[in-house]
């Protein structure tokens, strides 16, 4: 007889043991319920119980937050949907995944290579992913469009062994597991980097994991971004679904969790979280004296997600039936992780005496089981095909709510008692020959001891041929479902690229009015919104700042993405740039929300490969959180193939007048430089831009597209901009560098100035002081970009070191500053180093001044005064390197610096007050 039991709604403050005073009424309001969804289907029946709870809450009815349920499986036995495969053929194939992927591991153990390597993550997960390469994960040649599956990093062996079995890799391409130099100089060999890495396998991997808590937030964006591109009209992608593979050790990253709230909110039913839940992370148990599921379950559900619980294998239930004391699911409610990992690293005798030993009416539950049914019969719910199923049958069946998936597993599960669930299983990299033999039998793989004895560093694959009947199942499986992944195919189409005519408004200058390069780049930004073909393309991303950038104009137009449109009246409804929200809106306004702008760049900028659509994210934020403060976001954007803008707004260590030390950037251009893929720019006026910005449109969307991160520094310090000189270096604004004001030379008597950015206009106040007081002449150089002059230099010497033959190639920065003479002497609102970024290929006294240490709140002025970065210190320093030279009289320097009070901070005079912070 089948006990009716609870599917967990309320253990939390309504207890489960209130009687039933009125059977019959209750069976009404079920019936009602269940009338509901068959007439109006799942989502009126959800509309209806959510106006229910309403109620209940307005009638004063005492209903608990229904956050916590038994520790059971949410699915009972009854509700599971059939599983539709030849679960003996998938297990015939998955054994094979299983030792391919352990082999290649220990393979590359080899005392000549012993290149590391992660065996038990997969071994742990192996059937949650073989349901979904077989049943659900839908290949981009699918009608309705690929899935994008997020891998759990440290899994990726398995996905490998997937692929050579799939005929995707070769033997020869698994023994280049993590060689990628050493053996990818081959022609037959591919390299195999350690984990998803785009970048380093870019026809195969399609999103980098493994930096832990950054899947997590990039797949709550890519869910997003789909329903994004679909309200928009740019594609359909309806039937797509996003799943991440998440470790229970990694959800203690808050970036793993905080974002939660972003999918709940906008309804994602397209996303699925999976979280392998082996109760280990990589020293020991994720909760030894707690319960990592239920703190999960409880958190999640509390962040209005759908939760479903795969805890306990087929075996269970007819334990969990015949339980009608409850003492069993007491049991597994009360037992904590730490033993339940012990158990699992035991035999089937322990288990009996110490988990069901526990109470006599459990022990009583398996009185007839013999102990090799305790251990074989009572697997994992993670490790059931059946279960896992049932599970994401229902997460892809339910509607409104994004879905996770909280599986139980075992780390190491059949690599043996050295590896399973034990606390050092994560660092375990190799079998011994031994434990080869016991997986080869547990597995059934016909490899024979002579070829383990034979070199036990080196146990062979196994692969039985394309023509196995296995593997021709394995092979259709896929073919229904699209094709196999993971897979990367970025399309190559162009961009119809704005016109030149669109700069014209930079490039004519400001007159007398004064603009910020902010304002400057903003209102080339509006000029490509208005271009019909390309501007449906751009993706804004702003972070709740638009106001402060000069971007709210692009409310009433762009409008504000939100998936459930505006459905409130703003209070400047009446205002010419009123707050607009909409679904098919443009501009990703995400809140106070650094870590998922970054995540919502990470998905718009990679559209070009996972929907063969290309966008341009526009990211625009304080420059002062950005790389300091979600770099690693940023490098798995960059390591993801990622192209698009981002924007320091407000930059400079001394601009942002008042703000103080959390807001002074003083470092930015420094650290993007550090991002291989990111190109760096900091520019001084609005011409320069119209230069920068169409070649960094036609180098990431042109006919010969690179993937490329574009970083410029922009201020909110309005000076009056110049009109493009009629004889502009566009040249050399691109590569780095262009003399915007000359003196004819003096000998002995001149100097070279170089700034950046907000700092040109102090070169040029030094070149008059020191032509007016002190008869100095100079050059003014506009540095735009010291990390990509530094970039080529360094490429320069590297083509001269490995071809010392070769007619060598002189650093751009050389070149040009070998056309005058005299020391040079740099500025900018960062600190030195990033000026210092080009001193090796300096061709003269070289010195650079910088805003070292922290900012602090004061005027402008003050500040560059008190860091020595203004006009009147780099007077100073050029006559101090004159006289050092023997050029001038040492006293001329002492005297400029007393002239200009250079230790007095209340006399600095260099920029302007206005501009709002």
């Amino acid at each position: 007889m089948t006990q009716e039991r609870s599917t967990g709604p309320i253990l939390n403050g309504l207890p489960t043991q209130v009687p039933d005073s009125d059977p019959e009424e209750t069976q009404e309001w079920l019936d009602s319920l269940d009338a509901a969804i068959d007439s109006g289907g799942r989502q009126r029946a959800r509309y209806l119980m959510l106006r229910m709870l309403e109620r209940a809450r307005d009638s004063q009815v005492g209903i608990p937050s229904l956050t916590t349920t038994d520790y059971i499986n949410t699915i009972t036995p009854e509700q599971e949907a059939t599983f539709p495969g030849d679960e003996d053929m998938e297990r015939r194939y998955r054994a094979w995944i299983r030792w391919n992927a352990a082999v290649m591991v220990h393979r590359a153990q080899h005392p000549d290579i012993s290149v590391g390597g992660h065996i038990s993550t997969y071994a742990s997960q192996a059937t949650l992913t073989e349901v979904g390469f077989n049943h659900f994960w839908r290949g981009r040649d699918h009608e309705g469009g690929g899935d994008q599956i997020f891998f759990q990093g440290h899994a990726s062996p398995g996905i490998y062994a997937r692929a050579f079995m799939e005929g995707r890799l070769t033997e020869t391409d698994l023994d280049g597991f993590r060689q990628e130099k050493s053996k990818g100089l081959r022609d037959d060999v591919r390299t195999i980097p350690s984990y998803p890495h785009p970048r380093s396998m870019p026809d195969f991997w399609q999103f980098p994991t493994v930096s832990m808590g950054i899947g997590p937030m990039n797949a709550i964006y890519q869910a997003s971004f789909n329903k994004y591109l679909h309200n928009r009209g740019l594609k359909d992608t309806s039937q797509q679904h996003v799943w991440a593979f998440l470790g229970d050790g990694e959800m203690d990253e808050p970036e793993s969790r905080g974002l939660l709230q972003v999918a709940a909110n906008d309804e994602l039913d397209n996303l699925t979280f999976v979280v392998n839940c082996n109760l280990q992370r990589l020293d020991g148990p994720v909760r030894g004296n707690g319960k990592i599921v239920q703190e999960l379950e409880s958190f999640f559900r509390g962040a209005g997600w759908n939760v479903i619980k795969v805890l306990w294998g087929r075996g269970w239930d007819d334990l969990i039936e015949n339980d009608t004391s409850g003492a069993l699911v007491n049991l597994m409610n009360t037992t904590p992780d730490g033993d339940f990992q012990t158990f699992r690293a035991n035999d089937g005798a322990w288990i009996r005496d110490h988990f069901f030993g526990r109470d006599p009416r459990t022990k009583e539950l398996v009185k007839d089981w013999s102990d090799e049914d305790i251990w074989w019969r009572l697997k994992r719910g993670g490790h059931d095909y059946h279960k896992v199923f049932a599970a994401y049958q229902a997460a892809m069946n339910h509607t409104g709510q994004p879905t996770v998936i909280l599986a139980h597993t075992i780390k190491g599960y059949s690599l043996g008692t050295r590896f399973a669930g034990r606390n050092a299983t994560h660092q375990m990299k190799k079998l011994s020959l031994d434990d080869l033999k016991a997986f080869r039998d547990s597995l059934k793989i016909p490899i024979t001891d002579e070829q383990l004895e034979a070199d036990p560093y080196a146990p062979p694959y196994y692969h039985p041929g394309q023509d196995d009947e296995a593997i021709q199942y394995l092979q259709e499986r896929r073919r229904v479902l699209g094709g196999y992944l993971p897979k990367r195919e970025p399309a190559r189409t162009a961009l119809p690229l704005p016109a030149e005519k669109v700069y014209d408004v930079a490039k004519k200058g400001s007159g007398k009015q004064e603009v910020a390069t902010t304002m400057a780049l903003v209102r080339i930004f509006k000029e490509w919104m208005r271009d019909k073909e390309f501007g449906k393309h751009i993706v804004p991303i702003i972070p709740d700042e638009a106001r402060t950038f000069g971007m709210d104009s692009f409310f009433p137009t762009a409008k504000i993405y939100n998936v459930h449109g505006q459905n409130y009246t703003s209070v400047d409804a009446d205002l010419m740039l009123a707050y607009k929200e909409s679904e098919q809106g443009q501009i990703l306004h995400v809140g106070i929300n650094e870590a998922g702008s970054v995540a919502a760049f990470s998905a718009a900028g990679t559209s070009y490969d996972t929907h063969q659509v290309p966008m341009v994210p526009f990211y625009i934020f304080y420059s002062m959180f950005g790389f300091q403060r979600t770099g690693d976001g940023i490098w798995a954007a960059a390591d993801q193939l990622a192209k698009g803008f981002m924007i320091g707004a407000t930059a400079g260590r001394t601009t942002l007048t008042g703000e103080g030390l959390q807001h002074a950037d003083g470092h930015s251009p420094l650290l993007a430089s550090t991002n291989p893929a990111v190109v760096s720019y900091d520019p001084a006026y609005a011409y320069e831009l119209a230069h920068i910005l169409p070649d960094a449109l036609e180098r990431m969307y042109g006919e010969n597209p690179e993937e490329l991160i574009y970083y410029l520094t922009v201020y909110n310090e309005p000076m009056q901009q110049p009109a493009q000189p009629e004889d502009v270096d566009a040249e050399g604004i691109v590569a780095g560098m262009h003399r915007i004001a000359a003196d004819e030379p003096q000998e002995g008597k001149h100097v070279r100035l170089l700034a950046s950015g907000v700092g040109v206009p102090w070169a040029l106040e030094a070149a008059e002081l020191l032509r007016e007081d002190w008869g100095v002449t100079s050059d003014v150089w506009s540095v735009t970009s010291w990390s990509q002059l530094r970039r080529e230099a360094m490429s320069c010497d590297e083509d001269a070191f490995l071809d010392p033959d070769a007619e060598r190639r002189v650093p751009y920065v050389t070149r040009r500053l070998s056309e005058g003479t005299g020391p040079v002497i740099a500025t900018s609102d960062y600190m030195r180093a990033v000026q210092d970024q080009i001193a090796p290929w300096v061709p003269e006294d070289y010195y650079s001044l910088g805003a070292d240490g922290f900012g602090f709140a004061d005027t402008r002025a003050a500040a560059r005064r008190f860091f020595h970065i203004d006009g009147p210190s780099m007077a100073v320093k050029a006559l101090q390197m004159l006289a050092d030279r023997g050029e001038i009289d040492p006293q001329v320097a002492k005297d400029a610096a007393e002239k200009y009070r250079l230790l007095d901070v209340t006399a600095g005079t260099s920029g302007n007050v206005g501009g709002d912070a």
